[in-house]
């Protein structure tokens, strides 16, 4: 059994696949399996990926035979990974060297806690890296091996799923799973993190995250697939529903929720402009029976934001926007 499986789903990547299997193949730790999930991708990279497996047999290929989308090909990888750990790598991106022994130190110092989080950066077409800006929740001195209950600024980060690493019984135990859509990684990561006894960081650099010049990043085109995120965390809300003694976190995870639709709805090319309207109304009807019991907003501007969008006041949160604009505006005049 390999300490590590490295989960890969591959779609129309062909430009950056082996940057990426290599970032894994030239680890220094060598005791992982590499599982790549070739999602039906129309390119060279199905090809690429039989190439590299007849010569590394730490490689094994999953070929599906129809396009699932990103959640459902790393459930494919999922399903087969024998490793002590999951890290799941997206094939654009990279893990930094010596990741892998860095990462096996820290689980073996902390008696293989739930899950361990690593930092990342985002690598830019000309040259520039730069770490995440949450890179000071991994320096805040703390216990080693803690529950989110000691830590709950771990909520701060981005919540993703690959910068991370998951013990494999963890996930069984919890029935983690990804579900079809965007933002599948919300109704994982959550769970995940709340669920954990015992997680750890590493306070390093463990992935490089590609930042494309000609795009790549489905969340950033438009499309309604964005409505997907009302289904998403009423995933994360179900799960709650399910864990009484997780109760005291809702008020949390609703005030994150809202600030992802409001990122979501005020990212310039997300929602079409002939769909904001009905993305505010579905916000106010998925956020009504959503709202915790005595739920304060957050004071200023982004209290403003979420109430307004929480209640459906397009108009109100459009003339909101309008105005923040023209004072920011006024403010960088010469005077």
């Amino acid at each position: 059994m390999p300490r590590f499986s490295v989960i890969v789903p591959v779609f129309r990547v062909e430009d950056y696949l082996q940057e990426c299997l290599d970032s894994v193949l030239e680890q220094s730790c060598a005791d992982f399996e590499l599982i790549a999930v070739d999602d039906r991708s129309p390119d060279g990279c199905p090809a690429m990926l039989d190439r590299a497996a007849e010569r590394d047999p730490r490689i094994t290929v999953l070929h599906l035979p129809e396009n699932v989308g990103l959640g459902r090909a790393r459930n494919a990888g999922l399903e087969i990974a024998t490793g002590d750990y999951v890290i799941f790598l997206d094939s654009d991106d990279t893990l930094t060297p010596g990741l892998l022994a860095r990462t096996d130190d820290r689980l073996r110092a902390g008696a293989d806690p739930d899950i361990l989080v690593y930092d990342y950066a985002r690598t830019y077409w000309d040259g520039r890296v730069v770490r995440s800006a949450s890179a000071a929740v991994f320096g805040c001195p703390g216990a080693d091996v803690f529950a989110l209950d000691d830590r709950p600024d771990l909520l701060d980060l981005l919540m993703v799923v690959w910068n991370k690493a998951y013990r494999r019984d963890f996930i069984a135990k919890q029935g983690l799973t990804f579900p079809a859509g965007y933002y599948e990684d919300t109704p994982w990561t959550f769970p995940a993190l709340l669920a954990a006894d015992r997680i750890t960081l590493l306070d390093e650099v463990g992935l490089h995250y590609r930042q494309r010049r000609e795009g790549g990043n489905i969340l950033a085109t438009a499309s309604r697939k964005h409505f997907d995120i009302f289904d998403q965390y009423r995933l994360v809300f179900g799960f709650l529903d399910r864990r009484p003694d997780l109760t005291h976190w809702r008020p949390v995870i609703y005030r994150r929720m809202l600030d992802h639709l409001v990122t979501i709805v005020s990212k310039p090319g997300r929602i079409r402009p002939g769909d904001r309207r009905e993305f505010f109304r579905r916000a106010a009807e998925h956020c009504a029976p959503l709202r915790p019991a005595g739920y304060r907003p957050p004071a200023g501007a982004e209290g403003v934001r979420t109430e307004l969008l929480s209640h459906g006041r397009y108009l109100a949160f459009q003339g909101f926007r309008g105005l923040a604009r023209a004072r920011r505006a006024v403010a960088r005049r010469p005077r």
